[in-house]
């Protein structure tokens, strides 16, 4: 289960539009903090997919 939660963050990361990993490391919180739950909720949808495939 751990490799196939860490394949699916990963395939996430892979696919992040360029904006999610620039403001990732930007200075501005505003945008980190968009960035951070952006990429929290395409994370989140990943793993419900996962589980409904799973089921």
């Amino acid at each position: 289960m751990t490799r196939e939660l860490t394949e699916t963050v990963l395939r996430v990361i892979e696919r992040a539009p360029q904006w999610i990993k620039r403001d990732l490391d930007a200075k501005d919180p505003v945008a980190r903090i968009r960035a951070e739950e952006s990429l929290a909720a395409m994370i989140a949808d990943a793993l419900e997919r996962q589980t409904d495939a799973a089921a």
